[in-house]
């Protein structure tokens, strides 16, 4: 079975991944996901894997963003 491996870390790039991975994973391939945590909070990210039928993240980064100050 061939990898695909998807990082995302901004709500832009999990709007856009989960249309691709779901045909990816309907079209046989083993979809793995790093999550940079870019959005480490619960409504920035872990929402969007709920909401789009993504799977959970195979890898967290957790890097977090920095001060926005």
């Amino acid at each position: 079975m061939k990898r695909i491996l998807t990082i995302v870390g901004a709500r832009p790039q999990f709007i856009k991944a989960a249309p691709v991975s779901l045909a990816l994973q309907e079209a046989g391939f083993e979809c793995l996901s790093v999550h940079t945590g870019q959005h480490y909070d619960e409504n920035m990210s872990a929402v969007f894997y709920d909401q789009l039928n993504m799977t959970k993240p195979t890898h967290q980064l957790a890097i977090g963003s920095g001060s926005h100050g």
